[in-house]
């Protein structure tokens, strides 16, 4: 092929997004025969191929060929991507550099041209890190204000997504979803740059995680990981993407699954150059690690965390607790609470902190924290924080002698983490309620929700919490030599739930239902649904 038939085929297969036989045809032509658009999509199949080395090199070329011809707006794109790209990659100085150069350029241009929003976008991460919260929502909005004035959808898919999470963080929670979705019709739709479509995708689902908007950070990392999907040979974007996914993962209860999908992220950024967000990846997995009983590998990888310059707390506070070291975790727990600033980053830590404080006793100060919690998620109006406030006020409750003032925060609690499709969340709270039961003296149906909880918890592989099951079930007999399985089927039966609705309950084929009944018609000997369901009415199992 000649090189203007390789430049035809680069550019074709670009458009079709196939990166790897763009990069090659590129790479097949010598440099001086290529213009600098030709090197600017080179750079972006580049990153996307993971290849920043070429990236780097080819937008540098760009950026001194626009220069030479006076295309000082194009010039300023490549100086932006190049500050953005070694940001990323932790070199500060340079990022700081081709900023200082763009600002240059864009003096020599008299317009106001769609650029200066671009150079903006990259100043506020200045403003971020000097927490100067104001000027940077100031520059996410004029971000905002060129992409719309400008029709650049590329810079109003950043400047709503930057906007957002910073309007997250000033604690206007709806607003900032509400500017969330406005930057995923864009992206959704198809309107956004790749390289762009990845960052907002990942900026936006770190928001929902942040304040357990749970419901979004699922549909959007499912988006995600089908946009990564359909484009072979991507790189960029897929560590994160591996964290997201394996953030829902644990949330639906498949934590080996979890552990994997945060091992692979993990192996991504090793092979990269970032390093930093090893860190997260490390701290999910220490929790995973924690809930599977593993302690010593949580224990492990909450030191990778610390080593990448990310504290994993609380969850090493909840380690220690686990591992009997009290002190030191009532001390971390206790530190949490008064060095974190920002209801963001509160929501996040202040359930741990309940639940160490409430382990060691320290009642009045879980107290305290439960009823900031409940504020913060109804302020937030997220469902996964609202779940997470309302278990933590029954567990104070709980603690502090009111079971019957307990039941109302649990039974919110176990609707909300059912409708978020949660099943070790959902059990947490059955234990709670089994606990609550108990101390009001209804010992067979404590014995049912305990009996539930552990099925979930064993099926789970969750093995702390499953010895923390057996260190609570009362040893009774259930009434009629039922099982703790046929007890529950018997519950369900007597509340009008038919087969269908019984199996759904307890993730048990139709089948499976059926014989539990025959088994309970044989034992109690009754011959239809109506006499069973007065069986466990006058026996207590309903």
């Amino acid at each position: 092929m000649g090189v203007v038939d390789d430049l035809r085929q680069a550019r074709e297969t670009f458009e079709r997004g196939d990166w790897i036989t763009a990069f090659e045809a590129w790479s097949d032509v010598d440099p001086e025969d290529l213009g600098p658009d030709d090197l600017d999509r080179l750079a972006t199949a580049a990153f996307l191929l993971g290849k920043d080395d070429d990236c780097v090199s080819a937008l540098q070329k760009a950026f001194d060929t626009y220069v030479a011809r006076g295309q000082l707006a194009a010039a300023v794109r490549c100086a932006f991507w190049l500050s953005m790209i070694f940001m990323s990659n932790e070199d500060m100085a340079l990022s700081a550099g081709w900023t200082a150069r763009a600002d240059r350029l864009l003096d020599d241009l008299d317009d106001d041209v769609v650029e200066r929003g671009y150079v903006r976008f990259q100043r506020m991460f200045e403003f971020i890190a000097a927490q100067d919260w104001a000027r940077a929502f100031e520059d996410a909005a004029s971000v905002t204000e060129y992409g719309r004035r400008f029709a650049d959808r590329d810079l109003l898919a950043l400047g709503l997504a930057a906007e957002g999470r910073l309007t997250i963080y000033s604690g206007r929670v709806p607003d900032g979803l509400a500017l969330f979705d406005e930057a995923m019709v864009g992206v959704a739709a198809g309107d956004v740059s790749p390289v762009i479509a990845g960052n907002v995708y990942c900026v936006m689902i770190e928001g929902c995680q942040e304040i357990s908007d749970l419901g979004r950070a699922a549909a959007w990392t499912t988006a995600l990981t089908r946009w990564c999907r359909e484009q072979p040979g991507l790189v960029a974007y897929t560590g994160q993407c591996a964290v997201h996914r394996g953030q829902i993962m644990r949330l639906r209860g498949a934590f080996a699954d979890a552990v994997e999908e945060f091992d692979s992220a993990i192996g991504r950024y090793l092979a990269s150059s970032a390093r930093s967000p090893i860190g997260l990846a490390s701290a999910e997995k220490g929790d995973v690690l924690r809930v599977l009983g593993d302690l010593e590998a949580a224990e492990a990888s909450y030191e990778t965390a610390f080593d990448h310059g990310y504290e994993p707390q609380p969850g090493m506070a909840l380690l220690w607790l686990a591992t009997g070291r009290l002190d030191a975790a009532l001390g971390a727990a206790r530190r949490l609470l008064a060095e974190t600033g920002g209801s963001v980053e509160r929501s996040r830590v202040l359930p741990g902190v309940a639940e160490v404080l409430l382990a060691c006793d320290a009642l009045e100060e879980a107290r305290t924290v439960a009823v900031e919690l409940e504020q913060i998620a109804a302020d937030f109006g997220c469902a996964g924080l609202q779940a997470t406030a309302a278990y933590t006020s029954g567990c104070v409750e709980l603690e502090g002698g009111d079971a019957s003032g307990a039941l109302p925060y649990l039974r919110k609690a176990s609707a909300l983490w059912r409708q978020l499709d949660a099943p070790y969340e959902t059990a947490r709270v059955r234990l709670q309620v089994g606990r609550a039961l108990a101390v009001l003296g209804d010992d067979v149906s404590s014995a049912s929700e305990l009996a539930a909880a552990r099925r979930v918890f064993d099926e789970l592989g969750a093995r702390p919490a499953v010895a923390a099951v057996d260190r609570l079930s009362p040893r009774m007999e259930l009434p009629g030599g039922l099982t703790a399985r046929e007890a529950e089927v018997l519950r369900l039966v007597a509340s009008g739930q038919s087969n269908a609705q019984i199996a759904a309950e307890l993730v048990l084929s139709e089948k499976t239902v059926a014989r539990h009944l025959s088994n309970i018609f044989t034992k109690l000997e009754v011959g239809s649904r109506t006499a069973a369901a007065a069986y466990a009415f006058e026996h207590r199992l309903a």
